[in-house]
């Protein structure tokens, strides 16, 4: 099984509130179906869900009033886009249901505490739980924002995926933005040694000033069989190409 999140900034318009690219996503639901490859979906919030969650600053907690009619609105938000990222998987052949992140789980203090069972009851059936970043209940701060790479870690975790596959809007990781550096060179692998080297400042689809942090999270999900894999999802056939094991232009993130 294959592990797949699909970013927001490929399955949103990231310039423009709560606008779907309906014709991407259904290219690469097509590109999973084709690939003869199981897999399980996770799904970022782009501009549905990243908008109003920075605005009334969700990710701090409950510190303010006005925040719990915000909150409402990016659970709505999000349900929004998760429905038809639903469709766009049925429509491709792949049986789909969604899981609402934050109608199933909590974090406490930050940590997502998931519990597997029931995702792993559609799998037996032959049906494609698929997750998204969403507002969740936290013991400590109230609520607090659960991101789709905290999804990740505990789905790598609980299904030992043989590949984990990030579709970004870019070819992979580079030294400097590529949106803004015409020089950018792409890193076509990344190791735990070279984390030191990685700038803070780079940007990798929907992550502005963390790029480090995304990579630890990807090595976290590492393992001497599994790689986990940075890859174009507006390139089309590439993350085909990939799920059929051919070599592509992306970053492959490896334990050593």
């Amino acid at each position: 099984m294959i592990l797949i999140k699909l970013g927001g900034s490929v399955i949103t318009d990231k310039s423009s509130f709560k606008r779907f690219n309906k014709e991407r996503v259904s290219k690469l639901c097509r590109e999973m179906k084709d690939s003869g490859k199981d897999v399980m979906v996770v799904h970022g919030g782009g501009s549905f869900g990243h908008v109003l969650s920075k605005e009334f600053e969700l990710q701090k907690g409950h510190i303010r009033d006005d925040q719990t009619e915000a909150l409402a609105k990016v659970s709505r938000d999000m349900r929004e886009l998760n429905g038809m990222v639903i469709g766009e998987l049925i429509d491709a052949g792949i049986p789909s249901v969604s899981i609402p992140t934050g109608s199933c789980f909590m974090t406490d203090d930050n940590e997502l505490l998931i519990d597997t069972t029931i995702m792993k009851e559609y799998l037996k059936l032959g049906i494609v739980p698929v997750m998204f970043g969403d507002v969740v209940l936290d013991k400590k701060k109230g609520f607090g924002i659960c991101s789709g790479d905290m999804i990740m870690k505990c789905l790598a975790d609980a299904f030992s995926p043989e590949t984990v596959v990030f579709v970004s809007d870019i070819d992979g990781l580079y030294d400097r933005d590529p949106k803004t550096a015409k020089d950018a060179r792409l890193i076509t692998e990344v190791n735990e040694s070279d984390l030191g080297g990685i700038s803070s400042e780079t940007t990798v689809a929907d992550v502005t000033g963390g790029v480090r942090e995304k990579i630890k999270t990807m090595l976290s999900m590492c393992s001497d069989g599994r790689d986990c894999i940075l890859v174009n999802g507006t390139a089309d056939g590439r993350l085909l190409s990939l799920l059929r094991g051919k070599e592509v232009v992306c970053t492959k993130v490896k334990k050593k």
